[in-house]
């Protein structure tokens, strides 16, 4: 495939409003006292700012914006978000302005199981008065071809894995999730395109939700500390379906944490943190 395309350097000015931090806290069933606009922004919760931007006329038949714009064109394929790593220095917070600057460091045809994949790769820092933020996003690109399951990978083990938290991903938690971010992807929300059109046998659970879902787990654990970086890779698509089984394991200093979720038998996603002692204002 020849791709015709220049990256762009796109430039945006936000800030996660102390309001739809309190919606995800009610959405993640955290127990904790809700958020409040001045407090430590926990890590991913940046995804509640700077909400994708497209007319509707401009969304493909997936629900998401057509590329060939900021993302590089890719035709009928559908769109995977395959993982991602954030680190931070400083403590961004709650209701803090800042400037985002996104570019597209790497597009890259693949042969894969099911045909021709294209990955890309955007790279985006999030500049505040506080603290900063760095992105890097891997997105898969394949041909709409129908899901297959494969084999089984990573089988959930007693005893190899810290209990953490298993959450049932229902229809209302999905469209929740959705409406926060602004993800009009119809994988998550109707089950017809979803079930008939891609070929899955349920609603889809969004990657970033479950890698919320750990990072959120590890704060619970570890409440004295906070994640410097978290790197995440989706390794199957989790369903409506099934519950999350969400698991993780800390060295014996604290200052790293494997994670992993658990669905349907498979392993779903797996993460990586850089963890340093707390200190301050409003602690995560």
């Amino acid at each position: 495939m020849t791709i015709e395309w220049q990256p762009t350097t796109e430039h945006r000015a936000g800030a996660v409003t102390a309001e739809s931090a309190r919606a995800l806290h009610d959405l993640l069933d955290i127990e904790s006292p809700a958020p409040q606009a001045d407090d430590a922004l926990p890590i991913l919760w940046h995804w509640l700012a700077f909400l994708p931007e497209a007319r509707q006329s401009d969304l493909g038949p997936d629900g998401h914006p057509r590329t060939g714009g900021f993302l590089p064109p890719v035709g009928d394929r559908v769109r995977m978000y395959a993982g991602g790593a954030v680190t931070r220095s400083g403590l961004v917070r709650i209701g803090e302005a800042l400037a985002k600057t996104s570019g597209v460091t790497s597009v890259e045809n693949k042969q894969g199981r099911s045909g021709e994949l294209l990955f890309v790769e955007v790279d985006s820092t999030f500049a505040g008065e506080n603290g900063s933020l760095n992105e890097t996003s891997n997105i898969v690109y394949k041909q709409p071809t129908p899901f297959r399951p494969g084999s089984l990978d990573g089988d959930l083990v007693d005893g190899e894995w810290s209990s953490g938290r298993e959450v049932s991903p229902d229809p209302t938690m999905l469209f929740r999730f959705s409406a926060l971010t602004y993800n009009a992807h119809r994988i998550h929300y109707d089950r017809s395109y979803a079930t008939e059109i891609e070929g899955y046998p349920g609603l889809v659970v969004h990657g970033p939700l479950q890698a919320i879902l750990l990072a959120d787990v590890l704060r619970s654990a570890v409440p004295s500390h906070t994640a410097e970086s978290f790197r995440f890779r989706s390794t199957a698509p989790a369903f409506d379906i099934d519950s999350l089984q969400l698991r993780l394991r800390i060295n014996a200093d604290r200052s790293e944490a494997e994670l992993a979720a658990f669905s349907g038998g498979r392993r779903t996603m797996t993460a990586k943190a850089t963890l340093t002692r707390q200190t301050g204002k409003s602690p995560e």
